[in-house]
């Protein structure tokens, strides 16, 4: 009974895969394979498991990769294993199915969603959006309902959320407010759903319609990127110096520069257990279950009176000893709303482990009080610390829209060996040989970095048979994380991905720079439009005027001119241009990228980038 598995299948599948893989690493172990049947009342022996995970494990790394369950559910269809799959599921606790026939199979599918995280989130969206006067509609949200489904209905709740991650994404004024129309609605959340592609969320299977719906499973996946996003948004080293605290002996700065957020509130938690004498944690599930490693955590960062702002706050330890796990970290969520930091845990998200909550719960203590001190060491060289440049962002921001695995921190250390570029050149339509032209992580002690230099290696190759120019780029300059010549490559994926998406709406015909230029022109003067390009270095672009012109001609009426300044313009008066013209480009669907200061700067890529999205959009016109 096997077949294609559907898209809705696919975003199941993808569900069931997250809730199974507890540390998030992208593989199913032994270990969370037994704990899920263990939970769903169907445990099985060791040996057992470890024999489903050799039947299952197609490279015999011994691990169980998405690819690879996709593979075996297709296989399995109907069979017991994908039954016991099945129900150990749906009987996990908390987890909540909910019966629908997709379009696409006229058979039943069910979707999970998790009433922890509905819980969770609702309870953050209502302290964060509580004051704000256009969210007054649907605030605040009763988390013991599905009221959050239906509130984010309108788009209004996704912006707002958006630009509380990364403020400034989408521009206030390109909001529908009042008197919605499901036109106006159905703007709204393109303008969500593109904003939140641009900051890095992969939504390649979420559609305005899904939104409307309110269909669970896909709205809290959405909005968990979201908020993770604006979570993590400071815990890296170049905009926060004092996390160079955590070095540990022998260690650079590059080699902190390496850790993912997640690896570096670990050690962040570890640093300061370690000052309280208790033991150091693995993870955010299993070892914080019993409370006491995060009871010492809250006293450990909890505010001294040492600084005038912040008077002394004495975390009190009586619940340390509590011999019921429930009660005690009940009492250890009451020390951590005295700091104003009881959010996303429950007492029972905290004794089940729940990866996801604990993470989002630890992320915002560090957020609140990091209680870190820069180290006034004179062997660090600070100079390493160059924040990202707005096109590496961009790059990597475009990268993780896609769904790359693993998902991308830091542009160069994360594609020293090459997987995610081989994924993007799937995404482009170049055959990837996965079997045998690949080696895939985990990575053997000894050698590894000769198997990351032959993806490397193997990466430049296939860049040529794609045609890209790679004069004087090799494989070892991607492994050495040689930044020029990583770019060089990146916006050559990232080009031929934009102009696959309108070859593919012109029937396939070849796209070049000139002909974006000549059909943007073209509209333009059809429109009856009085702006036109000469080429994307045209220095013109920077007022935004023809980006908002050719927004006008291709969906009319939808410009508020207004708003536009013109005339002799300021460097101010042009970003502001610049803001509304790459929050309309997306409101009427068009998916770009690029920033506002890209336009007033007229970066020859990124406008490219801006043109081509809109003529995608503009050719889509029925």
């Amino acid at each position: 009974m096997s077949g294609k598995i559907t898209k809705e299948e696919l975003e199941e599948m993808t569900e069931i895969f997250r809730k199974i893989d507890l540390d998030g690493d992208g593989y199913i172990n032994d270990f969370e394979l037994n704990e899920l049947l263990k939970e769903a009342g169907h445990a099985l022996p060791g040996y057992m498991v470890r024999e489903i995970i050799q039947k299952l494990d197609r490279d015999k790394d011994n691990k169980i990769s998405f690819e690879e369950f996709l593979t075996i559910i297709q296989e399995l269809r109907g069979s017991e294993i994908a039954k016991t799959f099945r129900k150990a599921i749906n009987r996990k606790e908390g987890i909540l199915a909910i019966g629908g026939t997709s379009e696409l199979s006229s058979e039943g599918t069910q979707h999970s969603f998790s009433e922890e995280e509905r819980y969770a989130f609702v309870n953050w969206i209502n302290s964060a959006l509580e004051k704000d006067p256009d969210c007054q509609h649907v605030l605040p949200m009763d988390p013991n309902t599905d009221s959050l489904f239906t509130s984010v209905g309108d788009g209004i709740v996704l912006c707002k959320m958006i630009n509380l991650s990364v403020p400034d994404t989408i521009d206030e004024r390109t909001i529908n407010k009042k008197k919605l129309t499901p036109f106006t609605i159905q703007e709204n959340l393109n303008l969500a759903l593109n904003s939140a592609s641009a900051i890095g969320c992969h939504v390649v299977n979420i559609g305005a319609l899904d939104l409307k719906a309110g269909k669970p499973h896909l709205v809290l996946g959405l909005l968990w990127q979201i908020i993770k996003i604006g979570l993590f948004a400071d815990i890296e080293l170049s905009r926060n110096e004092a996390l160079a605290a955590l070095l540990r002996d022998g260690e650079t700065l590059e080699d902190l520069m390496k850790l993912s957020p997640e690896e570096l509130l670990l050690r962040w938690a570890n640093f300061h257990l370690e000052n309280a004498g208790w033991q150091k944690i693995n993870n955010f599930s299993s070892d914080i279950k019993d409370s006491r490693a995060y009871f010492h955590l809250l006293n450990q960062i909890s505010p001294k009176g040492t600084d005038e702002e912040q008077p002394r706050i004495d975390i009190n330890m009586a619940g340390f000893s509590e011999k019921d796990d429930v009660k005690r970290a009940e009492a250890m969520l009451q020390q951590a709303d005295r700091l104003s930091c009881r959010q996303f845990v429950t007492p029972a998200d905290v004794v089940s482990g729940n990866p996801k909550l604990n993470l989002a719960f630890v992320a915002n203590l560090f957020n609140k009080y990091p209680a870190l001190t820069k180290p006034e060491n004179e062997d660090i060289d600070w100079g390493l610390l160059e924040g990202e440049t707005r096109e590496e962002r961009t790059f990597r921001n475009w990268m993780n829209s896609l769904g790359v695995n693993p998902h991308v921190n830091h542009l160069y250390g994360d594609l020293q060996d090459a997987m995610v570029i081989l994924q993007l050149y799937e995404r482009i339509k170049v055959p990837v040989d996965w079997n045998n032209k690949v080696n895939k992580p985990p990575y053997p002690k000894l050698g590894t970095n000769m198997k990351k230099l032959e993806n490397c290696n193997y990466a430049v190759e296939l860049g040529k048979t794609a045609k890209f120019s790679l004069v004087g780029i090799g494989g070892q300059d991607l492994n050495d994380g040689n930044a020029t010549l990583t770019l060089a490559l990146v916006w050559q994926l990232m080009r031929r991905y934009t102009l696959n998406v309108l070859e593919e709406l012109g029937d396939g015909e070849k796209v070049n720079d000139d002909i974006i230029v000549k059909w943007v022109n073209k509209t333009l003067a059809e429109a009856g439009k009085s702006t036109k390009i000469s080429n994307f270095k045209d220095k013109e672009i920077s007022s935004s005027l023809a980006v908002l012109e050719l927004i006008d001609a291709i969906q009319p009426g939808s410009i508020n001119y207004d708003l536009i300044k013109t005339g002799s313009l300021s460097e101010d008066d042009k970003l502001e241009n610049a803001k509304y013209a790459v929050s309309m480009a997306r409101k009427i669907g068009a998916r770009v990228y690029a920033l506002p200061e890209d336009l007033v700067e007229v970066k020859p890529k990124m406008v490219m980038t801006v043109f081509a999205c809109l003529m995608g959009r503009g050719m889509k016109r029925v």
